[in-house]
């Protein structure tokens, strides 16, 4: 039987979370309730929501949770661009958190596609 750690979709979403994780550890100590926060919890959400639709054995539903994940991926692109505006988040990094949110959103949408 395959699970959600059966999907690279997953695996990515994975990375991207670990990513965030340590990229933001130099964040200002005063964002940590703020930027630090929501950045994490969003990149969470990605790998989180894929699992929970892969759970639900049913392709409408998985297909609502890829999209949910889908949300969470832009929302964490949009932080990321602010986060580097702010001088929070390196040239590097930001490139590297870039290339793999535009890998995932391919990865996702082509699993919604085959949801359909």
């Amino acid at each position: 039987m395959r699970t959600h750690k059966d999907l690279n979709v997953w695996h990515k979403g994975m990375e991207i979370a670990r990513f965030v994780h340590t990229a933001t550890r130099s964040f200002p100590r005063d964002e940590l309730y703020g930027m630090t926060s929501q950045m994490r919890r969003a990149a969470y959400s990605i790998p989180s929501n894929i699992a929970e639709g892969a759970a639900r054995r049913s392709s409408v539903e998985l297909r609502q949770f890829l999209y949910i994940a889908l949300g969470s991926v832009s929302e964490l692109e949009t932080q990321s661009i602010l986060s580097h505006d702010f001088g929070y988040l390196s040239d590097q990094d930001n490139a590297t958190l870039s290339e793999m949110l535009r890998e995932e959103i391919k990865m996702l949408s082509a699993l919604i596609d085959k949801c359909n």
